[in-house]
């Protein structure tokens, strides 16, 4: 069994967190920034920014794509699409289907 090297970092807010990897996110702006409502409010944080970066933040945008473009964008994974279809089926939309 291996042991992971955290070091400790300090994010520009002042929060003070371990980290193993190379990711400069800090887990509590990230926490604080989550939506309190809305489809984006369901998702884990990687998901989340993974549509924010691709400029969707509204379910009607996400009804433009479909889940094969979807799961390109980095750090979209398999558990969150039942939860993106669920939010779209609530708006009475659905993903875009190639044929």
């Amino acid at each position: 069994m291996t042991t992971s090297n955290k070091t400790l970092r300090t994010c520009p807010k002042g929060h003070q967190y371990d980290k193993s990897t190379d990711c400069p996110t800090c887990p509590t702006c990230e926490q604080e920034r989550k939506p309190a409502d809305g489809f984006l409010s369901v998702l884990s944080a990687p998901p989340r920014r993974a549509l924010e970066h691709n400029g969707i933040t509204t379910v009607e945008q996400l009804a433009s794509h479909s889940e094969k473009d979807i799961m390109k964008f980095h750090g979209m994974g398999p558990a969150s699409l039942p939860k993106l279809r669920a939010a779209l089926q609530e708006a009475g939309l659905a993903f875009q289907q190639h044929p």
